[in-house]
């Protein structure tokens, strides 16, 4: 049995370099019994996922849940759509964010939350080449300065 806390299921880890997050959305997820059951066997993918607004629900796109493998021939499609679960208001903030060209909702993290499956929702900005490549600059230029503090200090 799983604790209660956060336990994390998947991440996406390419969000934060491939795109600007400007804000966070916490998600529930409607799931079916299997998916359940792959997930809590810690299986699935959200790399290639992204959330869309449609006819007033928010909708999770291509992740990948794998079938269950011990699930019966009602086991369930692993790249079906799944409906998230958010707040009025946050689904009119998200419908109006992506309405903008340019934005997007990618999925950060698949998580469990005090025994239910939660997706965090990064509402975002693709970003340019240059860009990529500034923040690339940016993290070894931070990282040799830590070297060098770290050497200093111990001198």
């Amino acid at each position: 049995m799983r604790k209660k806390g956060e336990d994390t299921i998947a991440v996406n880890r390419r969000a934060r370099f491939d795109y600007e997050i400007t804000d966070t959305v916490e998600a529930g997820l409607v799931l079916t019994g299997t998916e359940v059951k792959s997930l809590r066997a810690g299986k699935a993918s959200i790399v290639e996922a992204f959330a869309t607004v449609r006819g007033g629900e928010a909708w999770l796109v291509q992740a990948h849940i794998p079938e269950y493998a011990f699930g019966n021939r009602a086991n369930h499609d692993p790249t079906r759509q799944r409906k998230l679960l958010v707040h009025r208001r946050e689904l009119d903030d998200m419908a109006a964010f992506i309405r903008e060209q340019g934005r997007t909702l990618v999925p950060m993290r698949l998580y469990w939350k005090d025994g239910r499956a939660k997706l965090l929702v990064g509402l975002a900005t693709g970003k340019a080449h240059h860009d990529k490549r500034a923040d690339l600059a940016k993290r070894d230029a931070d990282r040799q300065i830590s070297r060098a503090l770290k050497e200093r200090s111990k001198g």
